[in-house]
């Protein structure tokens, strides 16, 4: 006789009819406020260009040309806005590799949105009222907003935007990145290390706490402040110490877009990377008319994780990827 293999699902049935209402209680959130929800293809013609970002490569019987699932629904939901649609959002499965842990799945659920001429602030309080009713946090629950530079002088005693990179070098490796890793790191790649290593983990301890106000250099999607041009209209939500959001008010001039993905092209192959071509139907989008819209992904898994006081992912998930 074969050997069984497991074919359990991963979360056990109770989490998965909390997972559904959840869900649901998503979707009524937006329909109150009259958001539409969209479906977007998953199998799309081009990966992203970012250099945090691993887009999972598909080959298809019958297509000659690339394909990828991808990372984010953002590129087509832009196009739909673009288009006209107004005020949308999407339930999607993304796909991500080279990420591994605990919080980690290849394969995991986004809650995305956008909203017309929201400015951050309006989104991200928002994005609190949407967390906190998912998270099930008391009214009262703390929701703590706190620019880029103040999260590191308050928890690591340094100013990211005037250090000197040696000093923020030294900061990472007394913070335990590898020393000969911190050596290869760039400014930014430092930078990043320390909010998801050192930063992050020490915030939204009592509730919802906004880091927002990104270095321009880490702007991605997002357009920079017009009052603070060296600073990024960008935020990320924590909550115990874990990212669960990431939000823009939405940059809307395809030049400067195309140069942002363009110097990702370059950074990508600088680390050895493949560097996708760029996503000209995005382009194209942005130069048709983005409307002014702030949009945000929020980690769904993540969330119920939290809710749930789970260790892993796989025990929020129906099937983790060892049984999908």
């Amino acid at each position: 006789m074969s050997e069984r293999v497991p074919w359990h699902p991963t979360a056990p049935l109770p989490t998965l009819r909390l997972r559904a209402e959840l869900l649901a209680a998503a979707r009524a959130f937006f329909a109150a406020r009259g958001v539409l929800e969209v479906d977007t293809p998953a199998l799309v013609r081009h990966a992203v260009t970012d250099r945090h970002i691993h887009c999972a490569s598909v080959e298809l019987p019958g297509h000659t040309g690339a394909l990828f699932l991808h990372s984010s629904p953002e590129y087509a939901m832009k196009r739909l806005l673009a288009a006209g649609s107004g005020d949308i959002y999407q339930i999607a499965h993304v796909f991500r590799g080279n990420e591994s842990g605990s919080w980690h799945n290849a394969e995991f659920m986004l809650i995305e949105w956008y909203r017309g001429a929201f400015s951050m602030r309006a989104l991200m309080a928002e994005v609190a009222e949407l967390a906190g009713t998912l998270l099930s946090l008391p009214r009262e629950a703390p929701v703590e907003y706190l620019r880029y530079v103040d999260a590191f002088e308050r928890e690591l005693g340094i100013d990211p935007l005037r250090a000197e990179e040696a000093a923020v070098r030294e900061l990472a490796i007394a913070q335990h990145l590898d020393a000969r890793v911190a050596e290869l790191c760039s400014r930014d790649e430092l930078l990043d290390w320390l909010m998801g290593s050192a930063v992050g983990p020490r915030l939204g301890g009592s509730g919802l706490c906004f880091v927002h106000h990104y270095p321009a250099s880490q702007a991605a999607l997002a357009r920079l402040d017009p009052h603070e041009p060296g600073l990024a209209l960008r935020f990320e939500l924590y909550c115990r110490g874990i990212e669960l959001a990431n939000g823009f008010e939405e940059l809307r001039d395809e030049p400067e877009q195309r140069a942002r993905f363009e110097l990702d092209r370059q950074q990508r192959i600088r680390a050895g990377l493949s560097a996708p071509a760029v996503d000209e139907a995005l382009l194209s989008a942005l130069s048709a008319g983005l409307p002014a819209v702030a949009g945000v992904a929020l980690g769904f898994d993540r969330l119920l994780m939290l809710r749930l006081g789970a260790a892993r992912i796989e025990q929020v998930l129906p099937f983790a990827l060892e049984r999908a």
